[in-house]
């Protein structure tokens, strides 16, 4: 059972390291638990984050905007947030969804990371046919 658990475990950290996203997720003591390695990750992390608090990975002067995220998905009033930044000339578009159980209890959050500066650039349709 082992191993198929670790091979799974290893099979599901490879499908989040191929998304063209970066995935963050924090837990409800707003812990850092765990963050993808895709290849080209927006916000570069290092492993000295896991344990470490969310606050200490964000700026001072958007640390009461943190919070107060985290705060309206403790108690319920949103499940998500968004941002979009200019980075070096890149749209970066930033998104936080709280996480629960089926019974409607926060476990965290997940922050979801992406250069949309291609996507932007998209007209018309690209079909399979």
């Amino acid at each position: 059972r082992r191993c198929r658990r670790q091979a799974q475990e290893a099979r599901v950290e490879t499908i989040f390291n191929s998304l063209p996203v970066d995935i963050t997720f924090v837990d409800k003591a707003d812990a850092v638990c765990y963050f993808s390695q895709s290849k080209e990750r927006v916000f570069p992390r290092t492993k000295a984050v896991i344990g470490r608090k969310v606050q200490q990975c964000h700026p001072q002067k958007s640390l009461h905007v943190v919070n107060r995220i985290l705060e309206d998905f403790r108690s319920g009033r949103r499940d998500a947030a968004e941002f979009w930044i200019d980075l070096k000339g890149r749209l970066i578009y930033i998104r936080y969804f709280a996480v629960r159980n089926k019974n409607g209890e926060y476990l965290g959050c997940l922050e979801v990371t992406q250069d949309i500066t291609d996507v932007k650039k998209i007209k018309g349709e690209k079909r399979l046919l």
